[in-house]
């Protein structure tokens, strides 16, 4: 049987707006982001299921989202799938940064085992959301089990942050090639995930 996963990139923060590093920073939707998120639901651009299970990060702003969009809801964390932790650079612009030894060693590092002082190197980050993937994929195999024999779909819905979307796109759909930023969905947006016999076929963006 087929069944969908959703992942879904929480809206517009406070540090977006600020555009500052921030990913461990349990930063608040901002009056944009919410306002924006209830627009986008009002024309009817979210996946619903009355079958649906429901996931967050356990961050403010998943917490925010997942309420605006899908209203009160029981649901599950899952924190391996928060965003990348930047240790020291959290809440910090590019312009403040520039002129520090450590972030540029940290940018211009090419290997990946490289992290911001107190914060997550890159493959740390990867083994980690990828994990959370797997048990995602797991508990949404489960939900598919349990409807079998009312006829009906499985769908999992996952409110969670742009860089771990990238890396969870990655992970699946190396071939195409995209990188980082390209497959990063604007804040709100995100992918359906077509899952068949525990693989994940097809995709399609919204």
């Amino acid at each position: 049987m087929n069944s969908q996963i959703v992942l879904i990139r929480h809206g517009i923060t406070e540090g977006n707006e600020l555009r500052v590093y921030y990913g461990s920073t349990d930063v608040s939707l901002s009056e944009r982001g919410m306002r924006l998120l209830r627009e986008q639901k009002a024309q009817g651009m979210y996946p619903e299921s009355e079958d649906a299970q429901y996931f967050t990060t356990g961050m403010l702003r998943t917490e925010q989202t997942l309420e605006i969009l899908y209203g009160k809801q029981e649901h599950e964390v899952l924190e391996d799938l928060r965003e990348l932790d930047f240790g020291e650079f959290e809440m910090k612009t590019y312009e403040q940064l520039n002129s520090v030894p450590e972030y540029q060693r940290w940018i211009t590092a090419e290997d990946k085992d490289t992290a911001p002082p107190g914060g997550e190197s890159i493959n740390h980050f990867t083994e980690r959301i990828r994990r959370g993937f797997d048990e995602l994929k797991v508990q949404n195999e489960l939900c598919m089990l349990k409807l079998r024999n009312r006829g009906r779909e499985a769908m999992t819905i996952c409110i969670c942050h742009g860089g771990v979307i990238s890396g969870i796109m990655d992970y699946i759909w190396p071939g195409e090639h995209k990188n980082f930023f390209e497959w990063i969905p604007d804040p709100g947006h995100g992918y359906v995930l077509c899952q068949e016999d525990g693989r994940i076929t097809e995709y399609r963006q919204f």
